[in-house]
């Protein structure tokens, strides 16, 4: 019986995490993209433990979201949820080979910075 409650209790724990949502505006956010807390995020309130745990990880270094899924043992469409969630409440800030999202008036430039910050950033490791 006790097996049981333990299955059923890893099985709800995602779906409760992100509020029932399995897509967000940007959940098809690549494995390797680069998560990287903002320094406003410090002194956020009101944060559920999974995302202070999202900020504690990225606070002092870029992390990967496939890093995220692995440390904090949740799914990688929960962490996908959850960073696009803050990166909407300007918490953190991801960066990708491509752009998360699309404006016509940023320049190319942009996505060759964000090339360039990911190089950086693994060379750094």
């Amino acid at each position: 019986m006790s097996e049981h409650i333990e299955y059923e209790a890893r099985t709800v724990r995602p779906y409760a995490v992100t509020g029932g949502r399995v897509r967000s505006a940007r959940s098809d956010l690549p494995l390797e993209a680069l998560v990287e807390a903002m320094p406003s995020a410090v002194t956020s309130t009101g944060l559920t433990p999974e995302k202070r745990a999202i900020l504690q990880h990225a606070a002092h270094t870029y992390i990967s979201v496939a890093e995220l899924s692995a440390l904090l043992h949740l799914p990688l469409g929960v962490i996908r949820i959850l960073v696009s969630d803050m990166a909407d409440q300007q918490l953190v800030r991801v960066h990708t080979s491509q752009p998360v999202e699309v404006n016509t008036g940023e320049s190319p430039a942009l996505s060759l910075s964000v090339l360039e910050s990911v190089l950086n950033g693994i060379s750094a490791l």
